[in-house]
């Protein structure tokens, strides 16, 4: 979703909707939940689509709260709820105010969830474009959650900030897998690396891990403990 920040309309992703679902999707039309299916369509991890979209191609924001529903993964937006909720989950809103699924007319997914009841997102077909945007549970209808192969999504940090080191030193073999991998992996790829964010440290993850401790004139283990880790936030990506 991050990809699509800044994208007007018409755009790429309505075109794409289209191609794979027919020509009642012509024109410009409501394009949000059509993001959302698209990013996981388009995700590194295949199992992400399957997760997102359990019932397949979804445009429609009610139908895709009800596949939530039916799966037994719906959160409803109440205060009490709503902080519960955590970066990848699907949340979908009411203008009006209801938690009522079939009032449902927007979705997004949540970025950050920043506490106090607030979630940031990032939603498709907002003021006609994919932008940031921050929440509350006044609006929040309620939030689906995927079931994600590697767990939610970490909440990005602040630039130039670590995040805690997890406690363990990612290397392989055996093949290690695990959130923190692809948090790793995903803050490697925002400094312009060319690496696979899919949570396991196989030997391309290996590869790179070497080529950035030699860039940072780290030991050159291919291991990735504090100092990697810590290296990879060490100042802000530009």
């Amino acid at each position: 979703m991050r990809t699509l920040l800044g994208l007007g309309e018409p755009n790429h992703v309505q075109r794409w909707y289209q191609g794979r679902n027919g020509a009642d999707y012509a024109g410009n039309p409501p394009w949000c939940d059509e993001a959302i299916t698209w990013a996981a369509a388009h995700s590194q991890d295949p199992g992400d689509y399957k997760a997102v979209c359990p019932k397949g191609d979804r445009a429609y924001t009610v139908y895709h709260a009800q596949d939530y529903q039916r799966l037994g993964e719906w959160h409803i937006g109440t205060a009490d709820q709503v902080h519960q909720a955590m970066p990848g989950d699907i949340v979908f809103f009411d203008w009006s105010g209801s938690n009522d699924l079939g009032a449902v007319d927007h979705v997004g997914i949540c970025e950050v969830n920043l506490g106090g009841g607030l979630l940031q997102t990032i939603e498709g077909n907002t003021s006609d474009a994919c932008k940031r945007r921050v929440r509350d549970a006044s609006v929040i209808a309620g939030f689906g959650r995927p079931p994600y192969r590697n767990g939610p999504a970490p909440t990005p940090p602040k630039p130039g900030k670590a995040p805690r080191w997890p406690g363990r030193f990612i290397t392989q073999p055996p093949i290690m897998t695990g959130p923190d991998v692809r948090q790793w992996q995903q803050r490697i790829r925002d400094r312009g690396w060319k690496i696979t964010v899919d949570g396991a440290y196989g030997p391309n993850s290996e590869a790179i891990c070497r080529a950035f401790q030699r860039e940072k004139g780290l030991q050159v283990d291919g291991v990735i403990g504090p100092d990697t880790w810590r290296a990879a936030w060490a100042s802000p990506v530009t």
